[in-house]
């Protein structure tokens, strides 16, 4: 049957008609009045606000312009950069799901105060006591009692010493159950975590796509800054002032990148030779330390550093001279001449102190420094401060932000040459300054001492000044010397918006030709002066000084180079332009010559020419590159407004007006756009507020009738403006393309809409930064300029108050006459074509706004867009996100200014507009469903602004109209079944869903009544369709589970989350499965922000929000088959407890899964259980089941519904679910028990390599890559905008990092996140982990006991109670913490004691298990636990005796589980255990209603004999380090339970465990046959089936030694007793589980063989039941393993043997003890020898062990009896000849073997080697008790036989072992060069030492005198013959594979065989004669 009720007329495929939200809350008043549940019913009415903040200033006062009232143009941008910034605010956002804290580092916070969950696991017996208690034992003796038995009397006296636990209170009084079980919930309710999610590791997504970043707030662009501080510069000798100055150029642009830094370092004395000069310094002069921004670092960059000193007599190198000769050091020798140099200098300075002479210079590689010293350790990310491109330069190795700062010494300057002064020759000095052999290197240096510190800049250094002389905060004192921020020149474009006003000027005369002017010009200085105006007066002090001058002054002079007519310069002046410009401004140049000579009547300057630049033309700054004419003559009157270029009647000019001065003009300006474009619409626009027609825009002159056309080309043409200007100026150019739309000018009397050409360009403007700075992008493609501007800048126009509307828009009072094109009453269709008409108006508010001609831009911008086409609706789709920001801001500010935000949302907004909407929302739909395959990361980029459009809609518009635009969105997408699609309709759910308020907006208080709706047949549909009652009660209930219709639409978008959910995880859903993870992540991310949710902290409000989940559970249910399957594999127990690797799972051995399947069959109950994946794991798996991350996240989800909803209800629903449903559910539990097991502290430790995380998600990663589900790109764009929130350092990574970087910042990032966790970190969470188990688990607890209490009260369903039962049992077995154990015992004892038959007669299975659990719980380490399950124990054993008056079922149980823990358990501790014993024989001493009963005395005798298998177990760990001396006890103990088949069989799988672990598979699968053979003798006797095996019998051919198993003997007990064989391998089910699984050992030890014989048992089984499936399976396995047969042949190895014999009485039992030994293949003597000798080494002290190195017997007399001597000796399997016939292959060689042999030479007297005649050999045979592979590794030797070879026997052994060998190398196929040559030369090599022709002399020279050696002669000779013949045809051979270089080898080999022949021919020709003779012939047949 369907889960989920599916209703005929909505399927879940389609979204149900939505309630209409705000009628429902009219009509539905809340019930509440107040309190937490009130808030879930509307949203706060504080929702949304609109925050007016100031911007943050950097300086300490608003940089704006001196002037007052300015031009509207300078005001617009002074305004635009000072304005505060307008921001909507969502209060709550924050609580939306994109800022989920489970994503975010806060969930740290929410972990805190955890309390620590005590596990077992963790409190492994590493305490000292007990590892000394080992020691101990390990030292005492070693022996084995032969019965595995102690005496009882010292047994019973350990037990009656030891103490008990502390009894449980009350555990024996009689309570109803309902009190118990109230109890045991109070005690369950208690302390519970309250958030799930927090303690659950959050999901390991890229950034939530629901997430939008605040954008960053637009600022000042700085690249990466450097602060350079110039300390001191010292020349050699000290005799005038030297000024510097310092820029950066970049070589590789040829661009200076910085302007020029201005200092002086001069002493106060040395300044005081200039004082006729320099007014008082302005302290802003005195700057010695400066900031520099570099904007794109490179390897190119320099920093440059000019010398001037005071112009004079005499060219730069005669200046320089001094400097280069005099030494610091001789300046007493010199005195003289250096005094009259400093006398010469002083007059200098007194008469030429105002011109400046280039000196000197040098240059500074800037990598150079940066790289050596090294990057800082610290942890900056490599980016520190933002910048925009900062990194596109691709060069990452050029981070100016982590260096050590670095002082400098500059020693080497070279001195200017006057010819080469030009930037082009520094650029070429600077590219030779980098290579090796640098020509500078050969010029004689001028040596000084420049001292710089280079340091990174701080992130806010105190007293700087901006480019501007602004002050920069902090300042805290004016008094301080200053540090300069220099400006940039960036190298390369710079994308940011203007934020404050800078309006600066660089001129920068280049050079100038005076060669063809007459007179005198030599000594050239060029005066600079901003003029406003054509009087001298009219000088502007506007000009910045340099250093230890004055802040501004009226003039600047150019550096003079001494005797030249056509200087070049390098002076750069820099000018403060004022704010608004007029025709006068403009620059004035006045040549000078300067006569440098005192003589008579010469004045000092004489001026020689004279040429300006006007400021503006056409309204326009000139800047550029000028070549000017210079006028001989001062200029005539008003020549300011002309520019120099004009010929002006009568001027003389320099050189016929040719250009002659090269000057070049840089404005830095946020005024000037300096692009024609911009600079025209802003004029235009300007115009219009002005309205003085005609205007003058640059050259034109445009009428009112024109300014239309003009406004309109002038909007279109920004299109062609330079894109940098177009950033520059964005807010204000979008501020007014805003306004033109929203208020319509009127132009000669008429409205013009400019609406749509507004939005034409704006859309063009969008796309084009897009575009271009695609760098600049958050995932969601949004570009970060534009969504800032929104955020922060963009506002309504009429929302300013302080804005006065300007006069001439159409207001109120310019219409008093209507205009014309108002009158119309146009019908909306019309305007729907025609953009330019405005609709009909509708209300009054509409009257009066389109008589004020005033629009509202929301409406406007969709109404625009509804109609665009072409092109523009092309790009507007594009950038739709843009259009859609602004709509909603548009939006809100509306109804904030008008104050609507409280008004009802039904009429807040027109019609039209909400048509527009939904036709806009309708086409964008469209469009996703149309092009997804062609554009698919366009589509995404579509789909989510679409999303977050809705989104925001549901804030402030009708939430009913926004659902049914949502619901139309559906249908559209839902037209196509397409994975891509569908990835695209979960983006969009989860961006809508993450609402702050997606609660309320689900109505969770509404109560499913069959709504109101239109159609009536939606009631009755739904009161038929439930199977379940009708009462309306149950209807209600039973709609709260599923998806029905109402529930569906009340809670509207919950029911779209849920149905996506069922629909997606529908396994025939094949095309969808790449999307399971997205979409368990969306209710994944619901859920835990719920959970973190402050609003929903009351349970009664998280009950009520789980409500909305409730077919959740339903869901799961369904799904359960394609779960992951936690409990098998890796993830399951076995893994995960350090040591408890095998017993975790009770049956040690036998899969989770077949045991599963033992338990599902022989479970008596009437209904089949459903089947559950773990009955049979591959039926249902046919649709590929989910990744362990999604089952994980599906199935923490269903706890969180099931520890939040309503306990109620779910008992209601559960008492409404079929058996089969239940039995489903409790599967489902059980899954969650595995899934949210603990994975103890060492498992976190194991993990904290990088493995662990990656490999879960790859498989959910590699779906998604497969399915194409997500656009690569956006995978990229998340990947990388995953370091917003995750990076080490925090947010410095700003949502608008350039991309490209990331990618190579990406792994950088992975290494750091998974640097080696810290003791602390793998400590937290470990201690995470434990809670998450223990919440988990104990919710599972809460749950079972729901449907305990279901079945109590419905009196039915008992069959559920053994699935209740399995779920417990399992959560006892995993890793649990003490907390959560004891509730569950008090669980399991309150389940037992209601429905005791259920344990002791139908789920007998279990009943094992829990004797199993409870035993090992006694065993704990952890008293409270031991305490619980001793009194569980205790009160199991009681109510089984109090059923049937004996116990035998818990008796026989309970031993067996002993017996199977002792075997399996590493750490297991009888000493605990023993405790428990004690206190379960304390309860019975106690219990006084049973005292009189047999029961007490029962109890005892278990208790005694239990404590009987303690003892052994005491043994067990004493060979706990010694696996064959355990294996051997093991073996005992299980002989000594020969006669109780039960414990025997428990034995051999506890030996089989032991095995398994070692990698013995072989062993292990003989210890399972041998069970299997158990089990049949036992099922022969109970039932005659044919298909059974016969007993052991059947099973000889696996091994011979099976027959031990036969049930022979008198004493077996019969199996019908009670108690015997009931386990669950009694069973044919069992027995074919043990024969699965040796196969499966077999095929693990490369056994095929033995597969096949195992398979021949199981085949006819199966047969017999026609299980097709099965059998398929096992010929599978068949081929597989004869496959291996053929495919390995020649590569199998089984296993090396040993004979290894003890000696010495520390042996104790082991004393002349002789074993064979079975090691793993290719094991070496000495590795053996090692193992064995460091062990016994260990135990009796390293000098007490030796090892004996020959294999000769030992006589025991000749040794030291104190030590213990261990012999060891390779030994061989050794057959008999006509063994030799059936053992053909290599399995055959190495399987069943008994017998082995080993070689010891020796000669009579007694050495092991003599001379080849009289060398003896003994070989012996040993014969071992059981033939190998057997259950146990080492066997007994039974037998020893020797035979002695006589020395020309050994000979003959030898010959024949050689001719073998080289017959080998000769037929080997593939041939084997190597192998063959050097068989032949052990043969015919002459150096060969005893080699065969020594042999042959030695035997074969003289025939033997004795005849019984005739024989032997005889056969070796023969054995020459045939070694001869052989060595010929291995000669042959070799012939044909040797290549040239070899055939000398050849001739050698050759030669030598020829050698040997000869030598061998007269003693292998001689026959005996006497062998010859007829006579002997007849008596060799005797």
């Amino acid at each position: 049957m369907k889960f989920l009720e599916r209703q005929t007329h909505v399927p879940l495929t389609d979204a149900v008609e939505p309630v209409d939200f705000e009628e429902y809350l009219i009509t539905h008043p809340p019930i509440v009045e107040s309190g937490p549940l009130r808030d879930l019913i509307e949203f706060p009415p504080d929702d949304i606000e609109v925050i007016y903040t100031p911007r943050e200033c950097r300086t300490v006062v608003q940089a704006v312009p001196e002037e007052g009232d300015t031009d509207r143009h300078v005001r617009d941008c002074v305004r635009s950069y000072t304005e505060d910034w307008a921001i909507v605010n969502r209060k709550y956002h924050k609580l939306g799901t994109g800022f989920n804290p489970n994503t975010l580092d806060k969930q740290k916070e929410r972990q805190k105060g955890l309390p620590k969950q005590v596990f077992e696991a963790d409190e492994m017996p590493d305490n000292s006591s007990y590892q000394d208690d080992q020691d101990d034992l390990k030292r005492r003796s070693m022996s084995i009692d032969d019965t595995p038995r102690g005496s009882w009397a010292c047994s019973i006296f350990d037990l009656k010493n030891s103490l008990p636990d502390v009894l449980l209170p009350h555990l024996l009084d009689h309570a109803p159950n309902e009190e118990i079980d109230r109890h045991n919930e109070d005690q369950r309710k208690a302390n519970r975590h309250r958030e799930l999610f927090a303690l659950h590791p959050a999901l390991d997504e890229e950034e939530p796509i629901e997430r939008h970043c605040v954008p960053e707030v637009p600022k000042e662009h700085f690249g990466q800054r450097l602060l350079v501080k110039c300390l001191s510069l010292k020349f050699e000798i000290e005799i005038e002032p030297i000024f510097a100055s310092l820029a950066l150029y970049d070589v590789k642009e040829k661009k200076k990148i910085s302007e020029n830094f201005f200092f002086d370092l001069n002493s106060e004395q040395t300044k005081a030779m200039l004082r006729p000069h320099i007014q008082t310094a302005a302290i802003c002069t005195l700057a010695r330390s400066a900031v520099f921004s570099i904007t794109y670092p490179s390897q190119d960059v320099f920093l440059v550093i000019q010398l001037e000193k005071v112009l004079q007599q005499g060219d730069i190198g005669e200046c320089a001279e001094p400097y280069m000769v005099f030494k610091e050091s001789d300046a007493a020798k010199n005195k003289e001449k250096l005094e009259k140099l400093r006398g010469q200098s002083e007059q200098f300075c007194q008469r030429l102190g105002r011109y400046r002479m280039p000196f000197a210079w040098t240059a500074i590689h800037l990598m150079n420094i940066v790289n050596s010293a090294g990057s800082l350790e610290r942890d900056t990310d490599i980016m520190g401060r933002r910048s925009l491109e900062r990194t596109t330069s691709g060069d990452e190795s050029c981070s100016l932000t982590g260096f050590r700062p670095a002082t400098l010494t500059i020693t080497n300057f070279f001195k200017q040459e006057g010819d080469r002064l030009s930037d082009e020759d520094l650029y070429k000095f600077l590219a030779d300054m980098r290579r090796p052999s640098s020509v500078l290197r050969r010029l004689r240096p001028i040596t000084a001492q420049l001292k710089l510190d280079i340091s990174p800049a701080p992130e806010n250094p105190h007293y700087c000044l901006t480019p501007d002389l602004v002050q920069v905060k902090p300042y805290p004192d004016s008094r301080v010397r200053p540090t300069h921020e220099i400006l940039e020149f960036p190298a390369r474009d710079v994308y940011v918006p203007n934020t404050t006003y800078r309006n600066l000027l660089y001129v920068n005369p280049q050079s100038l030709n005076f060669a063809n002017r007459q007179g005198s010009a030599r000594n050239i200085t060029v005066k600079v002066q901003f003029m406003n105006g054509e009087d001298p007066n009219n000088a502007m002090p506007v000009i910045f000084g340099k250093s230890s001058c004055a802040d501004f002054s009226k003039e600047a002079y150019t550096a003079v180079v001494y005797h030249n007519r056509s200087p070049d310069f390098h002076d750069e002046i820099k000018i403060k332009l004022p704010a608004s410009l007029s025709d006068h401004h403009h620059i004035l140049f006045t040549f000078y010559h300067v006569s440098c000579q005192q003589k008579q009547n010469t004045p000092l300057e004489t001026p020689v020419g004279y040429t300006w630049i006007p400021m503006l033309q056409n309204g326009r700054l000139r800047t550029g590159h000028f070549c000017l004419p210079v006028s001989l003559e001062k200029p005539p009157q008003s020549y300011s407004v002309l520019s120099p270029d004009v010929p002006l009647p009568g001027m003389k000019w320099v050189d016929n007006h040719r250009g002659v001065f090269n000057v070049e003009v840089v404005a830095v300006s946020t005024i000037h756009t300096q692009d024609q474009y911009l600079d025209k619409f802003f004029a235009l626009v300007h115009a219009l507020d002005e309205h003085m027609f005609p205007v003058r825009i640059g050259d034109m002159r445009i009428s009112e009738n024109n300014l239309e056309a003009e406004l309109k080309t002038s909007i279109a043409a920004l299109n062609s403006s330079q894109l940098e200007p177009v950033v520059r100026f964005l807010h204000l150019l979008l501020d007014k393309l805003v306004l033109l739309a929203v208020r319509p000018p009127v132009i000669a009397g008429q409205i013009v809409n400019l609406g749509q050409a507004s939005f034409e360009v704006m859309s063009a403007i969008v796309n084009r930064l897009h575009k271009y700075l695609d760098t600049s992008q958050d995932m969601h493609g949004r570009n970060c300029l534009l969504s800032s501007y929104i955020h922060y800048v963009f506002r309504l126009p009429s929302a300013d108050p302080n804005s006065p509307s300007p006069v001439h828009y159409a207001t109120m009072a310019r219409s008093a006459v209507r205009p014309a094109s108002l009158n119309l009453n146009r019908s909306r269709s019309l305007s729907n074509s025609n953009p330019d008409i405005s609709g009909t108006p509708t209300s009054p508010d509409d009257e009066v706004r389109s008589i004020i001609g005033s629009k509202l831009f929301h409406e406007e911008l969709a109404l625009q867009w509804v109609v665009s086409s072409g092109s523009v609706r092309e790009g507007a789709l594009q950038q739709a996100w843009f259009f859609f920001e602004l709509m909603v801001k548009s939006i809100i500010h509306h109804l904030y200014f008008t104050e609507r935000l409280e008004s009802p949302r039904k009429n807040r907004f027109p019609e039209r507009f909400m048509d527009d909407i939904t036709a806009l929302v309708s086409t964008i739909a469209g469009d996703i469903v149309s092009r997804f395959q062609k554009d698919l990361e366009l589509v995404e980029r579509l789909n989510s602004s679409l999303a977050f459009f809705l989104n925001d809609l549901l804030s402030v518009m009708d939430r009913g109209f926004v659902f049914t635009l949502i619901r139309s969105y559906w249908k559209q997408i839902y037209t196509l079944q397409n994975p891509t699609l569908e990835s695209l309709r979960l983006d969009f759910l989860r961006i809508v869903c993450s609402h702050e308020h997606y609660v309320t907006l689900n109505l969770p208080c509404s109560l499913l009544t069959p709504p109101a709706s239109p159609s009536p047949s939606v009631s009755s549909a739904t009161s038929q369709s439930s199977g379940f009652s009708t009462h309306v009660q149950d209807q209600k209930i039973a709609n709260m589970f599923e998806l029905s219709v109402p529930f569906r639409e009340q809670h509207f978008l919950a029911g779209l989350v849920l149905s996506e959910l069922s629909v997606l995880l529908e396994p025939e859903n094949e095309g969808m499965f790449g999307l399971h993870k997205k979409v368990v992540s969306v209710v994944h991310n619901l859920l835990s922000s719920h959970d973190s949710d402050p609003r929903y902290a009351d349970p009664e409000v998280k009950a009520r929000v789980a409500m909305l989940y409730l077919p959740l559970i339903g869901i799961i249910m369904e799904t359960l088959p394609q779960l992951h399957d936690f409990t098998g594999g890796p993830q399951g127990t076995a893994a995960g407890n350090g040591g408890e690797d095998a017993e975790a799972d009770g049956n040690s051995l036998i899969s989770q899964t077949v045991a599963m399947a033992i338990a599902g069959t022989s479970t008596s109950s009437p209904i089949s259980r459903p089947s559950s994946f773990l009955l049979n794991s591959q039926a249902s798996r046919q649709h590929g089941s989910f990744s362990a991350e999604s089952s994980r996240s599906l199935l923490i989800c269903l706890l969180w519904v099931l520890k939040n909803a309503d306990e109620l209800v779910l008992q209601k629903w559960f008492t409404d679910l079929s058996v089969s449903q239940l039995n489903r559910l409790l599967d489902l539990l059980y899954l969650c028990v595995s899934c949210f097991e603990y994975k103890g502290k060492k498992a976190f430790e194991r993990m904290n390599s990088l493995t662990f995380k990656k490999s879960k998600d790859m498989k959910a990663k590699l779906e998604e890559a497969i399915l194409g589900s997500i656009g690569a790109r956006q995978e990229m764009v998340r990947r990388s905008r995953g370091q917003l929130e995750r990076s080490p350092s925090g947010s410095a990574f700003g949502s608008q990092e350039n991309l490209r970087w990331r990618k190579d910042m990406t792994h950088w990032r992975q290494n750091s996140e998974r640097m080696d966790k810290t003791r602390a970190e793998l400590e937290h969470e470990a201690l995470i982990d434990g809670n998450l188990a223990t919440e988990a688990n104990l919710i599972i607890l809460d749950t079972l006991e729901i449907v305990v209490q279901t079945v109590s009260v419905t009196e039915s369903k008992e069959s559920v109670l053994g699935g209740v039962l399995k779920v417990l049992l399992h959560s006892m077995a995993c890793n649990q913490s003490a907390l959560y154990l004891q509730h569950c015992f008090a669980t399991q004892r309150a389940l037992v004691s209601k429905f005791p038959e259920l344990l002791f007669e139908e789920e007998t299975e279990q009943c094992a298990d829990l004797c199993l659990r409870l035993l090992r719980s006694c065993s704990s380490s952890i008293n409270t636990i031991r305490a619980h399950a001793s009194a569980s124990l205790y009160l199991l054993m009681r109510q089984n005796f109090e059923i049937g008056n004996n116990f035998a079922r818990v008796k026989m149980q309970v031993t067996m589980s002993l017996s199977s823990l002792v075997g399996t358990s590493q750490n297991f501790n009888e000493e605990f255990l023993r405790r428990s014993l004690k206190t379960i024989l304390t309860y019975a001493e106690e219990d006084l209603e049973l005292r009189e009963t047999t029961f007490p005395d029962q109890v005892q005798d278990l208790v005694f004999n239990l404590h009987m298998i303690l003892s052994d177990t005491v043994k067990m760990k004493e060979h706990q380090e010694d696996p064959e001396m355990l294996i051997d006890l093991m073996y005992r103990i299980a002989k000594g339970y020969q006669t109780s088949p039960d414990l025997r069989l428990t034995w051999l799988q506890n030996m089989s465990g032991k095995h398994s672990e070692r990698n013995n598979h072989a062993e292990a699968a003989q210890c399972l046959v041998h069970s299997a053979a158990l089990v049949a003798e036992y099922l022969s006797m109970l039932e005659d089936r044919k298909y059974l095996p016969v007993g052991c019998v059947t099973f000889q051919n696996i091994s011979s030694n099976v027959l031990e198993e036969s049930a022979v003997s008198d004493d077996v007990v019969s199996p019908d007793e009670e108690g015997i064989c009931s386990g669950k391998y009694f069973t044919e089910i069992g027995l074919v589980g043990l024969l699965e699984q040796a196969a499966a050992s077999f095929s693990l030890a490369g056994m095929y063989e033995a597969v096949n014989e195992v398979y021949k048992v199981l085949i006819p089984i199966h047969e017999a039941n026609r299980d097709a499936k099965k059998l398929a399976t096992i010929h599978g396995k068949l081929q597989e393993a004869f496959g291996k047969i053929v495919h390995q042949d020649g590569k199998r190895m089984f296993g090396t043997y040993f004979r290894v014999g003890f000696y010495g009485s520390k042996f104790g039992d082991l004393d002349e003890q002789e074993f064979v030994y079975k090691e793993p293949a290719i094991t070496k003597l000495a590795e053996i020898s090692h193992r064995l000798e460091n062990f016994y080494g260990e135990r009796f002290g390293e000098d007490q062990v030796e090892v004996i190195k020959d294999s000769n017997p030992v006589d025991k007399c000749k040794l030291d009896p104190n030590k213990a001597f261990i012999q060891i000796t390779y030994v061989e399997p050794y057959f008999d000849t006509y063994e030799m016939k059936d053992r053909i292959t290599y399995f055959d060689k190495n399987y069943n073997l008994r017998r082995f042999v080993y070689c010891t030479p020796f000669t009579l007297d007694g050495r092991a080697h003599g001379d080849l005649h009289e060398q003896f050999k003994r070989k012996t045979i040993l014969t071992t008790s059981h033939a190998f592979p057997y259950i146990k590794t080492r066997i007994n030797i039974i037998h020893k036989e020797e035979i002695i070879s006589t020395p020309i026997e050994v000979a003959i052994e030898d010959m024949q072992k050689k001719t073998q060998e080289l017959a080998f190398a000769t037929h080997q196929d593939p041939a084997d060069a190597k192998m063959l040559q050097m068989v032949l030369q052990g043969s015919v090599g002459t150096t060969v030492n005893q080699g065969p022709l020594e042999v042959a002399q030695v035997f074969l020279s003289e025939i033997p005198s004795d005849p019984k050696l005739y024989r032997h002669h005889n056969k070796l000779r023969l054995c020459f013959k045939d070694f001869t013949k052989r060595c010929e045809d291995a000669l042959r051979k070799n012939k044909s594979l040797i290549g040239p270089d070899q055939k000398e080898y050849q001739r050698e080999l050759e030669r030598n065989y020829h050698r040997l022949k000869e030598a061998l021919q007269p003693l292998i020709n001689r026959k005996i004669p006497q062998l010859y003779k007829p006579v002997l012939q007849v008596n060799s047949h005797r």
